[in-house]
């Protein structure tokens, strides 16, 4: 099953919910790292401040994967009413939008990786 990622607060918890299904307990994910329990469950905690690559190993131990995907056109987002005529409480129904179009930047240029290793 596909898990859309959106936001980096969604990260822990599908982390612990990929940990529980492979039947492993924090203290036997930390093993496989070579980590003590303490800091695997303070990566589980906040994901978004580990590094990816160690993100991605532990993916790895659990049968995860990041998937990229493409929504629309590159430098482009849209902004759709999720909702179109949905009553605020005790108002009117409000008239659905159309959807806009916001112009993003496009990135600058990305530095190549560093061959930084982390001691873990």
């Amino acid at each position: 099953m596909d898990y859309p990622i959106r936001t980096l607060q969604q990260i822990r918890p599908l982390l612990v919910g990929l940990r529980k299904h492979a039947g492993m307990s924090q203290a036997q994910v930390a093993a496989l790292l070579g980590v003590t329990q303490q800091s695997y469950a303070k990566i589980e905690a906040n994901p978004a401040a580990t590094s990816v690559e160690r993100l991605f190993t532990i993916l790895r131990l659990l049968g995860g994967e990041i998937v990229l995907a493409q929504n629309g056109e590159p430098g482009e987002a849209a902004i759709i009413d999720a909702m179109p005529n949905r009553a605020p409480a005790g108002g009117r129904p409000v008239p659905a939008t159309k959807s806009k179009k916001v112009s993003v930047a496009a990135p600058s240029k990305v530095p190549p990786p560093t061959k930084k290793m982390e001691p873990w």
